[in-house]
């Protein structure tokens, strides 16, 4: 009788914890529905840009302690922002579509997904930096009073204590909206996938990354809220939010609906199949 019971508890703990898993999966899926949430994210965060930076200009926001940039969020999640997104974006990827679909070639073409994400990504940030130091100059002070002739480069500028200035594109406001319309998409599978049979091992692992996943998109719209309404100038923060809506729509709206490209998620595909049914 004794061996019994214990032999059960783990099982029952098992069950209790997918239970959880499964209920708090379910809410996340109720905040991206496939014909709404993910097709207006975009216009959401171009909302967030311009009504931040009014109120910025006007100074209607007092500051804070995310007004400053050596917070928590901002020193260990912001800065390493894309770090974060593929180290949970890959293996939910890499899990969810091998659960769909385990042809090698297609489960080839949607890991290059993850590449031109990161290869947008790396583009456009080393292009606001080669724009920030082709158009500026260095100043002896902040105020921008005395032009030191000495250094012409941000690089050198700022290291010999000076201050650089030219035409500073937000890299946040880049980041932290690509970082998660690009997360959304991603994660589509999921709401195919709760209605799959899969073994207990992969459920919890897809719900423990899900959940992840969406808690991360959660502090980026948080972050990208704090970058509206406490820094840079307006039209650098619209710029960089514009260049992260076209880089997503010019590969999840135009580019993967292609049939050489890495592809849409397989919730897409199907659904996508049925409609030229």
């Amino acid at each position: 009788m004794k061996e019994d019971v214990v032999t059960s508890e783990p099982l029952n703990l098992h069950t209790v914890n997918m239970a959880a898993g499964d209920v708090v999966v379910d809410k996340f899926l109720t905040l991206w529905p496939v014909s709404a949430g993910r097709r207006n994210l975009h216009w959401f965060f171009m909302a967030v840009s311009f009504l931040g930076s009014i109120l910025k200009e006007l100074q209607l926001i007092p500051d804070t302690y995310f007004s400053g940039t050596k917070i928590f969020l901002n020193l260990y999640f912001a800065k390493l922002g894309w770090g974060w997104t593929l180290l949970l974006v890959t293996p939910f990827l890499l899990l969810s579509n091998a659960s769909m679909n385990r042809n090698v070639s297609f489960l080839f073409r949607r890991v290059l997904s993850l590449v031109v994400a990161t290869a947008c990504w790396y583009v456009c940030t080393g292009t606001f930096l080669y724009i920030e130091n082709v158009t500026g100059s260095c100043f002896a002070t902040d105020a921008m009073d005395v032009i030191n002739g000495n250094f012409t480069s941000k690089v050198t500028c700022v290291r010999a204590g000076f201050h650089w200035h030219g035409f500073d594109i937000s890299g946040h406001s880049f980041l932290l909206p690509y970082s998660a319309l690009f997360i959304v998409e991603e994660t589509a599978p999921m709401a195919s996938l709760r209605t799959t049979s899969l073994s207990t091992l992969p459920r919890i692992v897809l719900n423990l990354l899900y959940i992840s996943l969406n808690a991360l998109v959660i502090i980026w719209i948080f972050m990208f809220a704090c970058t509206s309404v406490y820094f840079h100038d307006p039209f650098h923060k619209l710029v960089g939010t514009m260049c992260a809506i076209l880089a997503w729509h010019l590969t999840y709206r135009v580019w993967y609906l292609k049939r050489w490209s890495p592809g849409l998620p397989p919730l897409r595909q199907l659904k996508q199949h049925k409609q030229r049914a």
